[in-house]
């Protein structure tokens, strides 16, 4: 895998950064998520789950591969994806999310249980192990982010620190928490609240309060946030020009 080949040869760069990391051997892509979130998590244990959960699921190695590329392009750090995944914290929390989820989703909801707290303590989210989170996501710095349980992310959202997906204790059902839509680009601080649902490409200001429906494509300002105007923010690739 070229991400894997990349990896090495930055960490090649820079002998130290192996021991700052704390990363052992690796060889694919399971291997390298296993020892990356252990160190983070300072779990030798956790290790061996992620490893195990990875390798039983190609279509999550991709997901992950694409958060991390996505990351890349829309961050713009210096290294590419072989740096992002090495040192962006909020990949390293999407990546415990998406083991917590598959843990979650095969019915093994106790080790699921365990595996999202001990991402939250080292990651300072928390994110329950049944929200659903579609790939590509950038979660710019993580600090901070909160998803419920019925939360739900489509592909390409980019979301910043302390934002919030959380319930109002007035729903019920499969719909409690905020279901966001592809492309949506949520600010800073901002809090989303109850069973609505924020349409494909919109804007959520940083700080805002949100708590009822906001249409594809517009932006949201303010507490209890209000429509003003149309989006003014996309990350989604531009077409190419013939």
């Amino acid at each position: 895998m070229k991400l894997i080949n990349d990896i090495h040869a930055l960490l090649n760069t820079t002998p130290d950064l192996t021991k700052v990391l704390n990363l052992g051997h690796f060889a694919d892509f399971p291997a390298f998520a296993g020892t990356l979130l252990a160190s983070s998590c300072s779990t030798p244990a956790l290790g061996e789950v992620v490893r195990n959960v990875y390798d039983s699921d190609p279509i999550l190695v991709e997901m992950s591969c694409y958060d991390i590329a996505e990351t890349a392009r829309r961050n713009f750090e210096p290294g590419g994806p072989a740096a992002t995944v090495l040192f962006a914290r909020g990949v390293h929390a999407i990546m415990g999310h998406r083991v917590a989820h598959k843990l979650w989703d095969d019915g093994n909801t106790a080790l699921s249980l365990a595996t999202k707290s001990s991402f939250g303590r080292a990651f300072s989210t928390d994110i329950h192990p049944a929200a659903q989170i579609g790939p590509g996501l950038w979660l710019d710095h993580g600090l901070g982010f909160v998803a419920g349980e019925t939360a739900v992310i489509a592909e390409d959202v980019s979301i910043w620190h302390n934002v919030t997906l959380g319930g109002t204790l007035n729903d019920s059902g499969s719909h409690r928490h905020p279901h966001v839509g592809r492309g949506a680009v949520i600010g800073a601080g901002a809090m989303l609240l109850g069973g609505i649902t924020i349409g494909a490409n919109a804007n959520i200001a940083a700080g805002s309060i949100v708590v009822q429906d906001v249409p594809p494509g517009a932006l949201a300002v303010g507490h209890k946030a209000r429509i003003q105007g149309e989006a003014q923010i996309s990350f989604s690739p531009k077409p190419e020009i013939s």
